[in-house]
């Protein structure tokens, strides 16, 4: 299988070493120099130092005909072009756009993006999970409208700043699946400690999204 990863920093450098497992040929592109260093020293494999928005830089990646292709950059509108011009001009056979915003996840569908997700960890631990990348993309396309799964930087005066997660007392209607604790990656526990500026990845539906973001950001 060959997938071709772009931009992004300790998400792509997780997908990297996931796909890698699977003896897939990985094609990484980024347009940061010091996370192409990053990257490449920590998988031992080539980063090709461009932009996923230019037609030459991809072009020499040589990312013709991925059987998946990843946008993992911060600009939702970055990752709309990368992929557009991977299917059209590359002939990338899928193609996945991280998204910050939530509401773009149904544009980026009609705009012809095959998935279109609001978390980096929802997409890799669907990959791993997964047999075969078809199935993959089916999954996502039915889900997407119903299971919500939202990055929130805790701030020092939130409630749950500085306590283990057995402490918090969570609402029931959510979970916290991962935890962004500079430079690693937690998968939590009840005796993991959130502490301020850590993000967490929370899932939950769209019906109880501002009432958990309430939770976590009233005062302590």
């Amino acid at each position: 299988m060959k997938i071709t990863i772009a931009n992004g920093g300790h998400e792509a450098d997780y997908i990297i070493k996931m796909f890698k497992s699977r003896k897939n040929e990985v094609i990484v592109i980024n347009s940061d120099p010091s996370l192409c260093a990053y990257l490449s020293a920590s998988n031992k494999i080539q980063i090709i130092h461009g932009s996923p928005t230019k037609r030459f830089d991809l072009s020499i990646a040589k990312i013709d005909d991925s059987d998946i292709f990843i946008a993992l950059s911060s600009s939702d509108i970055d990752n709309y072009v990368a992929c557009k011009m991977a299917k059209k001009l590359f002939n990338a056979k899928r193609t996945i756009a991280v998204v910050r915003n939530p509401k773009n996840v149904s544009i980026f569908k009609e705009l012809g993006v095959d998935a279109a997700i609001c978390g980096t960890y929802l997409l890799a631990e669907s990959i791993k999970s997964e047999s075969s990348f078809e199935e993959l993309i089916k999954v996502l396309s039915l889900e997407e409208n119903k299971i919500l799964l939202t990055e929130i930087t805790i701030k020092e005066k939130d409630y749950i700043a500085g306590k283990m997660l057995c402490d918090v007392h969570f609402p029931l209607t959510a979970n916290i699946c991962c935890v962004f604790h500079n430079p690693n990656v937690i998968i939590p526990n009840g005796k993991t400690v959130i502490r301020a500026k850590d993000k967490i990845l929370i899932v939950t539906t769209p019906a109880n999204q501002q009432s958990i973001e309430s939770f976590i950001h009233k005062g302590k």
